[in-house]
């Protein structure tokens, strides 16, 4: 702003100004002078105005000038980024922002999990919507690695009315009411495994730590003959990279094999057989709504 006032808007005052000089002695001395003797002034104005200048005359004096236009420029990115500036500081004074963590086939209301950004900050009656996770679902690579994932969601008003529903994905939100609903991330929330017949189970996958942005979760089944009460307590381990293949391990932690979900095939660990029935993915959603 101080630019704008004190060194623009000086410029154009500036270069808007004209005076005539009527000594030849003061023209001459001008950097750049020449003498044309069969020259007159109405000639030389249409030469002038034919080359983008802007011409006045009075009398025989001529003034020329052009370039106006670039002057305003500089003054017209100051006030853009005045108004930019302006629109930042009411957007985040004004706004809410969440994140939150979904399994599929749970819901929230969207006014548990937004916060306040500032002063101005007034909650929406939107704030009233449920939010409702049909399905989370990814998609993945030749390779094996996750290329992207969806959430299938739904939105609910007080009276339990559906009032939209659409599946997102990363750099494509769901958009009502002035609140933008972003897929962020992704997470395992529970496998789902028969024992011997029985079940299914639902495991709850742990995240566990790794260098790098690698995901690695986590879970673990107890077997009918260990004591609950032996801090030592063993079982069979299962540890997943996405929701597509877990890995077996025994209960002396040595490897048995890899059950794809979608493969319905048992295996036997210590006698047990084993079938994993369906892993459960969660969604990583961020919400905000912005004035």
């Amino acid at each position: 702003m101080a630019c704008t006032y004190t060194t623009q808007l000086p410029m154009v005052k500036v270069a808007r100004r004209w005076s005539f000089t009527h000594s030849g002695e003061k023209i001459r001395k001008q950097e750049f002078a020449d003498s044309l003797p069969r020259a007159s002034i109405q000639d030389l104005g249409v030469i002038l105005m034919g080359a983008g200048y802007e011409v006045f005359t009075k009398g025989p004096s001529l003034y020329a000038f052009k370039g106006l236009a670039g002057r305003y420029a500089p003054i017209g990115v100051h006030l853009a980024m005045l108004f930019i500036m302006a629109g930042a500081t009411l957007s985040a004074t004004g706004s809410f922002k969440g994140s939150v963590d979904v399994p599929q086939g749970l819901n929230f209301v969207i006014g548990d999990v937004m916060k306040p950004r500032g002063v101005l900050s007034v909650a929406p009656d939107v704030f009233n919507t449920e939010v409702h996770v049909n399905r989370f679902y990814m998609e993945y690579y030749d390779s094996g690695e996750v290329s992207q994932f969806y959430s299938d969601l739904s939105l609910f008003n007080l009276d339990g009315k559906e009032v939209m529903r659409k599946t997102i994905k990363v750099n494509d939100p769901l958009r009502y009411g002035g609140i933008t609903i972003y897929q962020t991330d992704w997470g395992f929330s529970a496998l789902q495994v028969k024992k011997n017949g029985e079940g299914p189970f639902n495991l709850a996958m742990a995240p566990l730590k790794l260098n790098g942005d690698k995901k690695l979760f986590g879970t673990f089944l107890p077997l009918e003959d260990s004591d609950s009460s032996n801090p030592n307590v063993k079982g069979i381990s299962m540890l997943a990279r996405d929701l597509q293949s877990i890995v077996l391990y025994d209960q002396e932690g040595k490897f048995v094999g890899v059950r794809r979900r979608s493969s319905k095939l048992p295996i036997v660990i210590n006698g047990n057989e084993i079938l994993i029935e369906d892993a459960i993915g969660s969604t990583g959603l961020d919400l905000k709504v912005a004035y």
